[in-house]
């Protein structure tokens, strides 16, 4: 079975889009929280 590069792209693009599209639905899911607390960073001056 021989592919052409255009079925190549196209199958490239869907699945790029249904990352994204899964990637936009879960981040949807959950409320997002601001980070309230500062983090200590290893090796930093303060």
């Amino acid at each position: 079975m021989k592919l052409g590069r255009n079925t190549i792209w196209l199958v490239a693009l869907v699945l790029i889009g249904a990352v994204l599209l899964l990637a936009w639905y879960d981040g949807g899911r959950q409320e997002q929280r601001m980070i309230v607390e500062p983090v200590a960073v290893s090796g930093a001056q303060s």
